[in-house]
């Protein structure tokens, strides 16, 4: 419904300097003493000029000039000097008009050069998972909250392993660029020790130290107040061995380990339609704020049987809010519900947040689903 009212607004907007000629054609005719039609033959081609191409602005400056002609021909003065004067203001009007439409386009390439720069960097810092690893089937998706953005303090990452398949969300604190270097920072960190440790809460023990590091190497005035809230979770190779060949590495089957570093608790769909929230039993402060923790990780194990979905997301989700203040609940909207793959969960999920914000989000969201095939 937004796209459609947004679509007629620009239809409308398009063809807001011809109905302004042919209103003033109008005035000019009817009452030309009354009410000339000069103002608004040169407004045609100042609103144009944003709209338009450049051919398209000069083309309504000259039918603008055409129509002050044709409005005096009519009238009988071609030649009169409210002619003249009314054709020199609308000339007058035309070529600022053609300047602003050459301003416009500049901007308008500099702002494309923008978004491709920006949509390389998000499929460098947060490439697209894949589809299948094994017997699990992948979707990712980022949701920026500004329009033209593309990336921002969300993150995720899936990396196969030796131990199984480990995956990250997260949401780094802050915005900007400041917020972008850590999640490359996180995302490097994760696949480095998704590799080479051997335990889930290793990995996160790794992710506190990256992080750590950054926190002294920027030294800034917010250095030491950035955190990452993140769930990490492990799902085992289903064959009892690492795909790639190493073999003699046993794995429980149909079950997925999670460390919850202070982020929303992942859901759990299964295919009748029963939702669980697998909240963590022991709460754990978010990555970043190590130093204040009480206890170390542990993993804690969920079952994941064959045909169900786990879905990850960011608080952009959990904390959109719509007009009356209250936020989105999406094991509410999604309880009784299985969508068909791991990508219309997304999908859904995504549509249902925009439909309770009204359009209006105002937190980037990062989503990702891991459905386990049947005959796992």
């Amino acid at each position: 419904m937004e796209s459609r009212r947004s679509s007629y607004a620009r239809a409308f907007l398009r063809a807001l300097p011809a109905l302004l000629i042919g209103l003033g054609v109008c005035c000019g005719r009817l009452t030309p003493s009354v009410f000339p039609g000069v103002p608004l033959f040169t407004a045609a081609p100042l609103v144009a000029a944003p709209l338009h191409s450049l051919r398209g602005t000069v083309g309504t400056g000259a039918a603008a000039l055409a129509a002050v002609l044709a409005v005096h021909l009519g009238l009988g003065a071609p030649g009169s000097s409210g002619a003249a004067s009314e054709a020199v203001t609308t000339a007058a009007a035309a070529v600022p008009a053609v300047l602003i439409n050459v301003l416009v386009r500049r901007n308008d390439a500099r702002l494309a050069s923008a978004r491709r720069i920006a949509e390389a960097a998000q499929r460098a810092v947060l490439p697209e998972p894949p589809a299948r690893i094994g017997g699990l089937r992948i979707a990712a998706r980022y949701e920026a909250a500004q329009a033209d953005a593309y990336i921002g303090g969300d993150l995720y990452a899936v990396q196969d392993s030796p131990h199984g398949v480990r995956l990250v969300v997260g949401d780094v604190r802050g915005k900007g660029t400041g917020a972008v270097a850590a999640v490359a920072v996180v995302i490097g960190a994760f696949r480095e020790a998704a590799e080479q440790e051997a335990t889930l809460e290793a990995v996160a023990r790794r992710l506190e130290r990256a992080l750590s590091r950054e926190g002294i190497r920027r030294d800034g005035p917010d250095a030491h107040e950035e955190f990452t809230t993140a769930v990490l979770a492990e799902i085992p190779h289903e064959d009892g061995e690492d795909p790639r060949g190493d073999a003699g590495i046993s794995h429980k089957r149909g079950v997925v380990r999670i460390v919850n570093r202070g982020h929303p608790a992942p859901l759990l769909l299964l295919p009748d339609g029963t939702l669980r929230e697998l909240e963590a039993r022991e709460p754990a402060l978010p990555l970043g704020m190590g130093d204040l923790a009480v206890r170390p990780d542990r993993a804690e194990e969920w079952g994941f049987p064959s045909g169900s979905t786990l879905l990850f997301f960011t608080d952009g989700v959990s904390e959109a809010r719509n007009a009356r203040g209250e936020f989105y609940d999406p094991a509410g909207r999604l309880a009784g519900r299985f969508p068909a793959t791991p990508g219309a969960v997304l999908a859904a999920v995504t549509e249902d947040v925009a439909r309770h914000t009204g359009g209006q989000a105002t937190d980037d969201m990062a989503l990702l689903a891991v459905r386990r095939s049947e005959h796992s």
